[in-house]
Formats: structure tokens, sequence, C-alpha cells
């Protein structure tokens, strides 16, 4: 089978409108996927104060550097917005048309355009002109309260679950959804509202559907799914490490149990009443050796058992090793891009994209009028 050795999106152009957090995740993905992504940069310091040639999220990307409230500044940005293919932006509402390059202005200069739109609460609603960060967005919706222990306050898990999972990916899926209806005979470009109480409300779908139906109870730390089960859970062990065990199909906690070494005095995993005592009994075993130890005891086996790996240690583990999981460029060890293409292979193709560095490259590939100086604002 011939590959491009591009990505399956080799030829889509997206514009980013500088911001920080799920919107450059989104633009990173795409650009992963083999798109020519150009990012607009704002002149001015790196957001967050983080080093920009170690900002990952930028990778695979080019940038500009436009002050849009700059004489010529708008025009810059309308030049590459009518060769796009996508925009994206994370502004508030109302922002990017107060700037000029609200999706009215972007639509009628390039009618196939897929505009996405990156917010936290929507680009309506009570909440929408309203700041928020992403545990404000997953405490609203329901998702904070599933995550913790029962009898103490909810645990923040970062900030994957709403500014990643239910913005950044769903940005992304509807963004691909609405460039195939914009390819399609008769399609045309639309807006892509991508609010992170959305995502974080529908990745939870499952466990409403389990709690309608009498199987979730509505509390932390009391379900099968969230640390309530004492086999699906996590034991600290004699080092202060910890092991994930996720055995909850009976052939796999029976093969837990007897590696464990619980099988003939643990009390039966049947019996919710009885899970409390269980807890006790997996986690006093654990308590008897190190990570190192249980990992080499359940090594190879279907009990669902693994360490708890930390950020640095997780490239090392032999099967991500294997996998190629995580790979180094410039420098710096990072995710590889995902998921993985058979035809059409991802690849971190360049480090992070420093503001304006690629003004010249990028007037010339796309055929902006004039040449934009490296660093130049208009």
């Amino acid at each position: 089978m011939a590959t491009t050795g591009q990505g399956p999106l080799a030829g889509v152009r997206v514009v980013e409108l500088a911001g920080i957090g799920p919107g450059p995740f989104a633009a990173m993905l795409l650009a992963d996927l083999g798109a020519d992504v150009v990012r607009v940069d704002r002149p001015g310091g790196a957001p967050l104060g983080i080093d920009p040639a170690r900002d990952l999220t930028n990778r695979n990307k080019r940038s500009v550097l436009v002050d849009l409230k700059a004489e010529d500044g708008v025009r810059q940005v309308l030049d590459l917005v009518e060769r796009a293919d996508v925009l994206i932006e994370g502004n508030r509402p109302g922002v990017a048309e107060r700037l000029g390059v609200g999706p009215d202005v972007c639509l009628d200069l390039n009618p196939r355009l897929v505009y996405g739109r990156m917010t936290g609460w929507g680009q309506e609603g009570p909440l929408a002109p309203r700041a928020g960060h992403d545990i404000s967005y997953i405490a609203l919706t329901g998702t904070l309260s599933m995550i913790g222990k029962a009898d103490e306050p909810p645990t923040v898990p970062a900030n994957l679950v709403g500014d990643y999972a239910g913005g950044s990916l769903y940005l992304v899926v509807g963004v691909l959804a609405a460039l195939q209806h914009a390819r399609t005979p008769g399609g045309a470009g639309q807006v892509v509202d991508a609010a992170i109480v959305d995502g974080a409300a529908h990745l939870a779908t499952m466990i409403h559907g389990m709690m309608a139906a009498g199987a979730w109870q509505d509390r932390r730390g009391s379900n099968l799914l969230d640390g309530g089960c004492p086999f699906y859970g996590t034991y600290e062990t004699s080092d202060g490490r910890y092991m994930a065990v996720g055995a909850l199909e009976e052939p796999f906690y029976e093969e837990f149990a007897a590696l464990l070494g619980i099988r003939d005095r643990a009390p039966d995993r049947n019996d919710p009443g009885r899970w409390e005592e269980l807890r006790t009994v997996v986690a006093e075993r654990f308590a008897e050796r190190t990570r190192a130890e249980w990992t080499e005891v359940f090594e190879g086996t279907d009990a669902c058992v693994a360490p708890v790996l930390s950020l640095r240690e997780a490239p090392h583990h032999p099967h991500l090793a294997a996998r190629a999981t995580y790979v180094e460029h410039g420098g710096l060890t990072q995710p590889a891009p995902a998921p993985r293409f058979s035809a059409t292979p991802v690849s971190v193709r360049t480090g992070p994209a420093l503001p304006g560095a690629d003004a010249e490259s990028v007037a010339a590939d796309w055929g902006v009028p004039g040449l934009w100086r490296k660093g130049a604002t208009g």
C-alpha cells in the first residue's frame, strides 16, 4: 500500500488564532495529522510564561506575527482566511467579531471555510460571556462530582477531562465533520461551536445511562468504575508507590486474587456489603512489597494490574517504548501523534513554532500578497 508520509490531512490549510489550552491542542492534533497549520501569534510575551521553544502544543505548525489592532493587521489575517479550509479561535464570544475576524466576515470571504470556536461555556447561554476554567466546566456538568473518594472532596483531574477531552477533541471531531460536509457537492462552510461544558457532559453519556438503569449511584466512590469497587482502584506499595487494579471480569479477578495471594481469604467480591473488608485485605497485601516486586508478579498476566508510573517514567516502559508511544524531537521527549494510520503515517515533523518565525515561508506557500518580514506586525 502506497504511503504519503504526510498524514491524512495533508493539503488541508488551517489558520489558528493564538490562544492557550484547548484551542492550540486541537490545532496541534490537526497539524499532527498532516494539516498545514499557521498560528497567528500576537506581539508580546508567551502565554502563561511558557518558553515558546518548549510549548509542545505548537509542534508541526508554522507561525506568523500579526497585531490585529494595528493598521493592516486584520487584512493580513483575512488574506490567510481566504486561502484556508479551517479557522480555529478560542476567544470569548464576540471578541473575534470586534476584532474584525468573526465568522460572518470570514464566511463571506470564504464560503467553504469551517470556522471552529473553542470556549468553555459556548457561544450562547447565561454564562457565555463569563470567565471560567476547566474545573468550572466539569463542576457544572456533574463530571467533577464523580471523581475522588466518597469521604473526600472531589479530585481535580488536571485539565484533561474538560479542556482536552471535552474541549479539544470535540472541536476536532466537529471540524473534521464540517470539513467533510463543506467538501461534498453542494456543501458549504459553517461555524462549529465547541463548548467544553457540552463535551464534558457528552463524555458521561454511558454513566447517565447506567444511572437511569439503577446501575450507578449519584455519589462518588460508590460505583464499579469510580473507585468504590475494591478491585478497580489504586493501592500503595511498601515503597510509597502505587499499583492500579482493574480486575473487573470474573476470570481476570480470579487470576488477580491468585497472584496477589488472597484467594483463600478474600471476602466474596460479589457482595458489595463486604467491599470495604475486601479493600482492606487487598491494601494490606500490596503494602507488603514494592511496586517493582508487584510489577514483576503481574507482568504478562491477564490480571489487569499495572504500576502507576510518573510522567517521566512512562516513556521508558517496555511496551510504550516498543510502540514508540513517546518520541524525542529536538531534545524534547513528547507523546507521539495519535492515532496511527496504515497508508498515511503521521509524525512529529517540526518542533514548536516560534512566534513570527515562518512569515516568509507562509507568504510564499499560501500566496499571500506582499512578503511579511520575520517578526513583522503589519
